[in-house]
This record gives structure tokens, C-alpha cells and sequence, in this order.
């Protein structure tokens, strides 16, 4: 029995995730952590009644075995100092993370193993993979655009997940993505740069999460999309990537070393 404990606890995926471990049989939630004065502080959690929703960090991750964080990003640092001096597994599920929060967290994996994922989905993480081997095939002479879609509740615009996409189109071409990004587009823009990578974004509604890459070249384009109907593929991976996560070595990991490729 995995004893977990979830950062961001009543946030969408953490609902998710609470929802979902009671299910499994083999993983038991012994944290829930919020932010203070959330209004979910103190109380019961529903599927668990016996844990109560937290701000008190030490409280909330004193019996977890792995940290599985989906907070926001400006809490990261405090939670990676806490896990790194108690030894714990930490899962970042969080998006939009700055360039210095990565930095920590890739000092903390030179002492406890850390896994940063900012799609646990599976099937996104092997649409990583498509999309690295169609940029690194198909010349400059096939345009990349990426078009993401989420809920219009979610903070942060690219999401992670197209950032992600981007970054690996980038790297397949020898580029770096910030060198070659295009996040913005109005009034007379010119001719699109050869090898530009462009990004659109949409809000709305309920939308658990879709992206799309486009590889657009003479006659032809390659469409490469993957669209989630459910936030639970989500957990069901952060579950299973935290099954995977505990009792491994100090490392940076990400969702590629849970699926063995």
C-alpha cells in the first residue's frame, strides 16, 4: 500500500486524484494539502474521512511515502525545500513553472528523485515522441504550428503540455525553443520565419485538455493530436507514476522513464 499525500488537494486534478486512489485498492491518501485560508481547509475529505484538507505542510506530508504536487507554481520552491530535507519522492504535476523553480527542483533531484510531468497522461507522453521524430524527419520546409485548448478556469496560457511539444520539435531540429516561438500574432505580420514555431491557444467551457501539432508542408500536412475527454487519464497516470517514482534513486525523471522509453 502506497501512502501518498496531494499538494493542491482541492483543485481539479487533485479531486481527481483523491477520487480515484480510494478506487485502486493500493494507494492510501495520507495528505491533503491546501493553501491557507483555503475554504476546504479543515475539513473532512470526501472517499477519505479520516484526513482533513491542510495548509499545515509538515502536518500534511508526516506520513507520505510520495508527494504528489499539483499546486500552484508560486508554492513550489518551500514544498521542494521541505521534501528534499525528509527525503521524499516528489511528483510536480504543476504548469507553468519558472525558469528558477526548475533550477531548484533540478538541485533537489541531485538528492532525492524528482519527476516533472507536466502531462501524466500517457497518451500525451507518447504523442511527445511522434512529434520528436516527425520535426526531426521533416525539414523546415514543413511548418510547425501547435493549437492547445483547455477549461477557462486554467492560469497559465501556453499550457505546459504545448510547451512541451514545442520543446521537442525544437530539439529534433537542433533549435531552442525560445529562439524560435511565436506566441503572438496580429496586424501585418510578414511572412511566417522559416522555422518558426507558432502557438495558438484557446478557453472555454469544461475542456479537459487537447493539442494539436500541425506539420504543414508543400502539398501536405501532418496533423498530430491528442484530446483528453476526462481529467482522470491525468490521475490514473500521476497514480501510476507515483507507484513507479517511490523507492528510486535521487534523479530528474519524467513521464518517458515511467513508460520505458
Amino acid at each position: 500500500m502506497l501512502k501518498i499525500a496531494v499538494v493542491g488537494a482541492s483543485g481539479r486534478m487533485g479531486q481527481s486524484i483523491l477520487r480515484l486512489a480510494k478506487s485502486m485498492g493500493n494507494v492510501a491518501v495520507v495528505g491533503a494539502l491546501v493553501r491557507p485560508g483555503s475554504p476546504a481547509e479543515d475539513k473532512e475529505v470526501p472517499d477519505w474521512p479520516h484526513i482533513c484538507y491542510t495548509s499545515d505542510r509538515g502536518a500534511g506530508l508526516a506520513e507520505a511515502e510520495v508527494v504528489l504536487d499539483f499546486a500552484a507554481a508560486s508554492d513550489e520552491i518551500g514544498l521542494v525545500r521541505h521534501c528534499v530535507d525528509y527525503g521524499l519522492p516528489l511528483l510536480v504535476g504543476t504548469t507553468g513553472l519558472e525558469a528558477s523553480t526548475r533550477q531548484v527542483l533540478e538541485q533537489a533531484a541531485k538528492k532525492i528523485p524528482v519527476l516533472i510531468a507536466p502531462n501524466t497522461s500517457k497518451g500525451v507522453n507518447i504523442l511527445l515522441e511522434l512529434v520528436h521524430r516527425a520535426a526531426a524527419a521533416l525539414d523546415e520546409d514543413y511548418d510547425i504550428e501547435i493549437l492547445e485548448a483547455h477549461h477557462g478556469r486554467k492560469n497559465d496560457a501556453p499550457s505546459g503540455t504545448a510547451l512541451r511539444l514545442g520543446e521537442e520539435a525544437a530539439e529534433a531540429r537542433h533549435k531552442r525553443l525560445d529562439a524560435v516561438s511565436v506566441h503572438h500574432r496580429k496586424g501585418q505580420t510578414g511572412p511566417r520565419r522559416g522555422g518558426d514555431i507558432g502557438f495558438s491557444v484557446v478557453r472555454g467551457g469544461d475542456i479537459a485538455g487537447e493539442h494539436t501539432v500541425y506539420l504543414a508542408g508543400p502539398g501536405e500536412r501532418l496533423e498530430l493530436t491528442h484530446r483528453a475527454s476526462s481529467r482522470d487519464t491525468f490521475a490514473h497516470g500521476a497514480l501510476d507514476a507515483a507507484r513507479w517514482l517511490a523507492g528510486r534513486r535521487a534523479g530528474l525523471y519524467e513521464m518517458r522513464d515511467v513508460l520505458g522509453f
